[in-house]
């Protein structure tokens, strides 16, 4: 009889998690078809957002800024090691090895 009642209740347990997933991703569907535009006036959730923004994003006049905070470009192998040498070879211990020659 116990067993029966733990199997009721982690039946019951589960089925409330996942109606709780469906609910969230239901939510983060609609969140996600919004369009917002540019401007802050179209909706008072952006405006929100807006007033929320960490100050490192925003511009002298308190506006976001648009220009990308990261910009990576691809290197290959051989300009890494070059840039890596250069950076060896220009450390106060970065002389090139010495060879001896005891032939």
């Amino acid at each position: 009889m116990l067993h029966l009642l733990y199997i009721l209740a982690f039946t019951a347990i589960a089925v409330l998690a996942l109606s709780n997933l469906l609910r969230n991703l239901v939510m983060l569907m609609s969140e996600s078809n919004r369009r917002y535009t540019r401007s802050g006036s179209s909706t008072t959730r952006q405006s929100q957002a807006q007033r929320n923004l960490h100050p490192e994003l925003l511009d002298d006049r308190g506006r976001p800024i648009e220009e990308p905070l990261l910009v990576m470009r691809s290197v290959d192998v051989d300009e890494a090691r070059e840039h890596l040498d250069a950076l060896y070879n220009a450390s106060p211990s970065g002389s090139a090895p010495e060879t001896s020659d005891d032939s």
